[in-house]
């Protein structure tokens, strides 16, 4: 599961005891965060970006090909790692320092790591996939036999399971032209989704004004990025990914001030007031502990990052002690899919950072909507994509690609510009892949649903012609 945690377990199966020594751990490391942002024991920078790429291994038939440990030996690099399901790896990259040509830098690595894997495949007569939900993917690949060989995806499972009383996950999912309706006794359709997340490093003092921008940016960069519009050949969401997600692990926790079920996968419960440790804080008070592992050897604040793991906000705060003993403080996006090419990754990161700094900056002069309108906007933008109306700015209305043609990606243009970003990259990725993206309104989810309709439903078809088209150049050209 996504961020859970990188060591491997034993069991998957706890003691009252277990849970008992570290909520008793949990307590003390929340207090210890506290006091590393009160004693400012922390690095001050903002701007370093990071992100993982979550993708898929399919076979010649163009279908999920359940082979990712051999994938992984066969690559030996240690920054790809496998995923929930046995047809599903995560490229990581290294921490990128913000420098005139991080966008390019970002877009070298990525296409080298992805080439590297495509080549690792290609021995094993298999092929690599970045799409949001793998069009020819069918529920009955979605399974436990098909689970990565980890323990603690099996750990997980019977944690979250455990947590509803074993009832099954209700599926539930109303497109504008097909209804998906299933029940799954695991919570392997969460393994249907693949994502870009995005890691930006922000000093303690910025946090607040970083997370609360993300929250509100998170509509638009869903509409500009949907790539998932399709679930067991539905046609569904723009972006399939955020409901299906949210369904799949389904566990509500507790009930916000404004009377909204937050749930373990969730937009969140309000913005951030003052400090990160207000989130941290929450995740102590609200949601139950789901893995009591216990960790004598790790850095400080080891339990505390587990129980973060299993807390998956769409805006997410991640902590980690450098080798200095130093705390890093990371904002996490998690809204994004996967591809279609890494082209239109960088453009969408690209689109990230440009919104969250000239938000972050101009916050509360720009008067933003409260926050059930943003997190309700986040969901309207994620069925409607670029068409959707979105509540905005100063009490304004307006569909998600005219607050980005006309305010967004102007904003993001020139905040990226004053931050020093080179300005021919600036102007390729944002003004001419991104731009040229919502003026023609093609996002992958509208390439895919043009298609598949197009195509008498035919995802084989479909799946052909996708991994063609990203050879030949970003979606907007497609």
């Amino acid at each position: 599961m996504r961020q859970l945690v990188g060591q491997e377990i034993q069991h998957s199966e706890f003691s009252d005891a277990d849970f008992h020594v570290f909520a008793e751990q949990l307590s003390q490391e929340t207090q210890r965060l506290a006091d590393y942002l009160r004693d400012d024991c922390v690095e001050a920078d903002t701007g370093t970006c990071g992100l993982e790429l979550e993708a898929c291994l399919i076979d010649s038939s163009l279908r999920p090909a359940p082979d990712n440990e051999a994938f992984i030996a066969l690559l030996d690099d240690p920054l790809v790692v496998p995923e929930l399901a046995k047809f599903n790896f995560e490229l990581n990259t290294p921490p990128f320092p913000v420098a005139p040509n991080l966008l390019s830098a970002v877009h070298s690595y990525m296409k080298d790591q992805w080439q590297r894997c495509q080549q690792a495949a290609h021995q094993m007569n298999l092929d690599i996939c970045q799409v949001g939900i793998l069009p020819s993917l069918r529920d009955d690949d979605l399974n436990l036999n098909n689970v990565s060989a980890r323990q603690r995806y099996i750990a997980l499972n019977h944690q979250i399971l455990k947590g509803r009383q074993f009832r099954p996950l209700d599926i539930a999912i109303e497109g504008a032209v097909d209804h998906l309706r299933l029940e799954h006794n695991d919570v392997m359709t969460e393994a249907a989704t693949t994502s870009l997340q995005i890691h930006l490093q922000v000093a303690p003092s910025d946090f607040a004004r970083y997370y609360n921008a993300s929250l509100l940016a998170s509509a638009l960069l869903v509409a500009a990025g949907a790539n998932a519009p399709l679930v067991f050949e539905q046609d569904l969401w723009d972006e399939s990914r955020v409901p299906l997600f949210e369904q799949s692990v389904a566990l509500p926790c507790f009930i916000s001030g404004s009377g909204t079920v937050v749930h373990r996968v969730t937009f969140g419960s309000g913005y951030c007031k003052h400090s990160a440790a207000e989130l941290f804080q929450e995740n102590l008070q609200a949601f139950p502990v789901l893995l009591p592992i216990l960790d004598d050897e790790r850095d400080a604040l080891a339990h505390l990052q587990l129980h973060n793991g299993t807390i998956w906000r769409w805006n997410r705060p991640l902590v980690h002690i450098n080798t200095n003993g130093q705390l890093q403080l990371r904002l996490e996006h998690r809204s994004l899919p996967a591809g279609p090419t890494t082209t239109d990754s960088v453009a969408n990161i690209a689109l990230f950072y440009g919104l969250v700094a000239w938000l972050s900056n101009n916050l509360y002069e720009l008067n933003p909507p409260n926050f059930e309108y943003v997190r309700q906007n986040f969901y309207t933008a994620a069925r409607w994509g670029l068409d959707a109306e979105l509540d905005w700015l100063d009490g304004r209305r307006a569909s998600a690609a005219d607050i980005l043609l006309h305010q967004g990606l102007p904003a993001a243009i020139q905040s990226l510009t004053t931050l020093g970003f080179d300005g021919a990259e600036v102007d390729y990725f944002l003004s001419e892949v991104m731009r040229e993206r919502i003026a023609r309104r093609r996002t992958g989810a509208h390439w895919q649903r043009e298609f598949f309709l197009n195509n008498h439903r035919d995802t084989r078809a479909l799946m052909e012609a996708y991994q063609y088209q990203c050879t030949q150049g970003a979606v907007h050209t497609w």
